[in-house]
């Protein structure tokens, strides 16, 4: 019973806990299990919250006996949570040494809508610090391996939320993307990762990297179930500043109109900048592949040139730093988390603790931001890196004249192994190519499988298609995604060994 139950679909899931064929604790002890005998190899979780999970799940099934209707269309349903948004009953990290045990006194948006909706949270998932990483190899507490192959990256920063839906350990996940950390390790487990608009999910409660880069999204292993977390969690929050006013796009119905498989009518966009050169082979392939399927549905494929978007790396990795060495400056050891006694003086405590609380990542990012931002070098860097995020943004507005959806490849490889660029921070910079300029405009996009690509070194990998849409676009993205996904398989990793 356990292994059919964490193969099922999340909207599957939710209709037999609904009819009572099966009981939602049934449902949250089988996933328990699933990531007791498994998790020691993936390492996705940093937090397990069993009996939070099994006492939240038989609320759900005790407003079912009473006739109650399901709070929500996921009602009972697992979910795991990336450990970057403040949950008040489990502690709270974000991959950092410097939040180790902390526990938030609120919940975040997020969480409370998902709470409010009866999905049961399974516990928080591994990170890389802060939210800074490509593999997930970041964080303080351990490296996340790829259930596809345990020698590889799931990729990051997002890597403990993929490979928990790969590893069958939850049929739900929350990420967050900043410039591609849900889509990235979407591509690489083979799995749906979703970048809504930004501010189209809240991000109170989520601890900032990137103010004007992050955005959390929906992470599931079909379209249909992501569509069905997107509109729980998305809508305007009073609480989010940059929260957007406006009615959540109707996800869901796209997604079942969209697994008819016809896209008649619709235009694809190719990004000229965005294939080709520097693509691993069979990744390419991968998404010439999918372009012929996407005709065969009915659509018209055209390319388009996003003249900017080469630029678009060097511009993250100015505005992004910049904007980290700002918002981490509240770690300072005075308030919260870890404070390493050492000296006399305020400062001598706060240098220490974040010697000792923050990774060689964070540490250079916040360099880079601080130097970025000083005096005289202001505008040289940021305020240039600035000035590209706008023609980027002329960039996509440019293309979605001619075209109702963008595609290219989610990454420019499969999932290289653990190591492999760690110690290259260029070489892992590269891994975001073809995901930033999506965050830098704001828009929306998403990833889902489309297909295996051999590797030289080892087993055939997942692939990606990256589906981009305009602002508050998503009904379209999500249309065009389901259709494409109806004519594929999907990828099923190999059975973990524990």
């Amino acid at each position: 019973m356990s292994d059919d139950l964490t193969r099922t679909t999340a909207a599957e899931l939710a209709s037999r806990i609904h009819t009572r064929d099966v009981s939602a604790v049934e449902v949250a002890q089988a996933h328990l299990d699933r990531i007791a005998a498994v998790d020691a190899t993936t390492h996705a979780f940093l937090h397990v919250a069993g009996d939070a999970a099994l006492a939240s799940a038989a609320l759900v099934d005790d407003a079912l006996a009473a006739g109650t209707a399901p709070a929500s269309p996921l009602a009972g349903v697992p979910l795991a949570l990336k450990d970057v948004f403040t949950t008040s009953d489990m502690p709270t990290t974000a991959g950092s040494r410097i939040l180790q045990g902390w526990r938030p006194p609120y919940d975040a948006t997020v969480t409370s809508r998902l709470r409010a909706a009866g999905v049961t949270i399974l516990g928080k998932t591994n990170m890389d610090e802060f939210a800074m990483g490509s593999s997930t190899e970041y964080s303080a507490y351990g490296v996340t391996r790829n259930p596809w192959d345990a020698s590889r990256v799931p990729g990051g920063s997002g890597g403990g939320s993929a490979a928990a839906l790969a590893a069958f350990e939850a049929p739900l996940a929350i990420g967050t993307d900043t410039g591609g950390s849900i889509r990235q390790p979407a591509a690489f487990t083979g799995t749906v990762g979703v970048k809504p608009t930004y501010g189209g999910v809240s991000r109170y409660g989520l601890i900032a990297c990137a103010s004007s880069l992050d955005q959390g999204g929906p992470c599931a292993r079909t379209v249909l179930d992501a569509a069905l977390l997107h509109e729980v969690i998305a809508g305007h929050d009073p609480l989010d500043s940059t929260s957007i006013d406006a009615p959540v796009p109707s996800v869901v119905a796209a997604a079942r109109q969209g697994a008819d498989g016809d896209l008649s009518g619709l235009r694809v966009g190719v990004v000229r900048e965005l294939t080709g050169e520097g693509y691993q082979p069979g990744v390419q392939a991968s998404f010439d592949a999918a372009l012929r399927q996407l005709e065969k549905l009915g659509a018209e494929v055209v390319e388009v040139s996003c003249p900017h978007f080469e630029y678009g790396l060097a511009a993250y990795y100015l505005i992004l730093p910049s904007e980290v060495s700002s918002n981490l400056a509240r770690f300072d050891a005075m308030r919260y988390g870890l404070r390493v006694e050492d000296g006399a003086s305020a400062e001598a405590v706060m240098a220490a603790t974040r010697e000792a609380g923050f990774g060689p990542e964070v540490k250079r990012r916040i360099i880079l931001g601080t130097y970025a931002l000083s005096s005289g070098y202001y505008d040289a860097y940021y305020g240039q890196a600035q000035k590209v995020r706008t023609l980027i943004s002329r960039d996509f507005t440019a293309a979605f004249r001619q075209a109702d959806v963008l595609v290219s490849p989610t990454t420019p490889t499969t999932a290289f192994p653990i190591g492999d660029k760690v110690d290259d921070p260029l070489a892992m910079y590269l891994n975001d190519l073809a995901t930033i300029p999506t965050n830098l405009a704001g828009t929306a996009a998403m990833s889902v499988p489309s297909g295996l690509a051999a590797t030289t070194d080892g087993p055939s990998l997942p692939v990606g298609l990256q589906i981009m849409a305009p602002a508050l676009g998503e009904a379209v993205m999500y249309r065009v995604a389901a259709a494409y996904e109806s004519t594929r398989e999907a990828l099923v990793a190999p059975e973990v060994s524990a």
